[in-house]
């Protein structure tokens, strides 16, 4: 297994970024990476805290909001903002260029992002992508929705509960407080510890 190199980052842009290290899971097994916890507005809004104490939003309302962001970026939807010079001229019908090259794991990763949408609803879906995926900061989507002041939090709030929801997240673990035993034995057989 290779060691994956990372691009250093220099002093002048290290003060200006919010910095820590991560474990991802890749096919290689478990890699250590440099994350900026500042990039995500959800980051933000968790470490936050309300007038009440409590974070201004839950920590599954993240994990479901960082879930949604993992399927999108997994499935490759962001927009292209540069030319692709690897095509070669000919990108006719009979170049293959087309979906050919998407992999099972992007086309599942898109489902589970339309799911997802279809789960939160028509009046959430635009709001969860634009903060959960593109990274638009609140008082942003305030201004282009024209939303008075402070009207998204509690709009983002709701669309994370409906988002959690479809992907089985709570605030509490609710359940039976023990399972009982399951063996491969036989009804009559007998069942000794020791």
């Amino acid at each position: 297994m290779s060691a994956v190199r990372q691009p250093a980052v220099d002093a002048f842009r290290r003060q200006h970024l919010d910095l820590a290290e991560r474990q991802i899971a890749t096919a290689q097994g478990r890699v250590s990476v440099t994350v900026d916890e500042a990039e995500s507005p959800l980051g933000w809004l968790a470490r936050r805290r309300g007038r009440d104490g409590r974070p201004l939003i839950e920590p599954y309302q993240l994990q479901a909001g960082e879930r949604l962001r993992a399927d999108f970026t997994q499935a490759h939807m962001m927009p292209q903002t540069t030319s692709n010079w690897s095509s070669g001229i000919g990108t006719g019908k009979g170049s293959g260029n087309g979906a050919a090259h998407f992999t099972e794991t992007m086309i599942a990763a898109r489902q589970r992002v339309q799911q997802a949408l279809e789960a939160a609803g028509p009046e959430f879906s635009g709001l969860l992508l634009d903060v959960s995926c593109f990274l638009k900061r609140l008082e942003d989507i305030e201004r282009e929705r024209a939303w008075p002041a402070r009207s998204a939090k509690v709009v983002l709030q709701l669309a994370l509960d409906r988002l959690a929801r479809h992907y089985g997240y709570a605030a509490q673990a609710k359940g039976r407080d023990r399972a009982p035993i399951r063996t491969w034995l036989a009804e009559d057989a007998a069942f000794r510890v020791e």
